[in-house]
């Protein structure tokens, strides 16, 4: 896209928005073919714009924009419907997942492969309701760890799981492990790292979350990795999910 392109009819989703000004708003939005697009809203604050109530996350928009610069101006803004916002916990997890998109997308790269895993998974996250509390917790956890998996290796911080980053062989579902991002799958003999055993290294790789084990490693692991792109500015929702579930139990 060209610095000037104007773009009609863009399909995208607020992750955040803030003031600009006296009336308007900057909303950072993840768009399929642009990625993620700085976007002032002019006016958008004032009771009377119509784009007051559209400028919400979990919305699904067809967004239009113009400018030159990085921040550029949103010109219309359509509401396309079809999706159901989620609630509660699973709310708090959509949030968690935008600032994953806001902290690690760089501005102007399309990600259309993680733009349709990211509608696809708030829908998932709208499916929660109705499951008891502790089906709720493990399938929110389960769609996270898939989330943040993918996000990882659409950005170029994909991991390879099932193999031993020492010998090259495969990772034995028996055997303890470490794993170290800059690395890989260690055989834990005392070295740094994030501890983990071979079956969940395996089940990662083949995308199975269903063990009970799998799950409480797996988070473990994909926070270190996270922690490691992320650097030391913690996520702020990331902490708000574990007050909710301190106060939960």
């Amino acid at each position: 896209m060209s610095a000037d392109a104007r773009v009609n009819n863009e399909p995208g989703f607020v992750l955040h928005t803030y003031p600009f000004k006296e009336t308007s708003v900057v909303a950072e939005v993840f768009t399929r073919d642009h990625g993620r697009v700085a976007l002032i809203a002019r006016g958008a604050r004032r009771p009377t714009s119509t784009l007051r109530g559209l400028m919400q996350p979990f919305t699904p928009l067809l967004l239009s924009w113009f400018g030159k610069s990085e921040l550029r101006t949103l010109h219309a803004a359509e509401w396309q419907g079809g999706l159901l916002a989620p609630q509660g916990r699973a709310l708090m997890c959509g949030f968690y997942l935008n600032e994953l998109l806001l902290r690690l997308l760089a501005r102007g790269d399309a990600h259309e492969t993680l733009y349709d895993r990211y509608v696809a998974t708030l829908e998932q996250l709208a499916g929660e309701a109705g499951r008891s509390d502790y089906e709720r917790a493990t399938y929110l956890e389960r769609i996270l760890r898939r989330f943040e998996k993918n996000l990882l290796s659409e950005i170029g911080y994909g991991a390879t799981f099932d193999v031993d980053a020492d010998s090259g062989a495969p990772v034995q579902a028996q055997v303890r492990y470490v794993f170290q991002p800059e690395r890989g799958a260690l055989q834990a003999s005392g070295q740094p790292g994030c501890p983990v055993s071979g079956q969940t290294l395996i089940d990662l790789a083949t995308d199975r979350f269903e063990r009970p084990a799998t799950l409480v490693e797996a988070k473990a692991l994909m926070r270190t990795l996270i922690n490691h792109t992320l650097g030391a500015k913690p996520l702020y929702t990331r902490q708000l999910l574990r007050e909710l579930t301190e106060l939960t139990q």
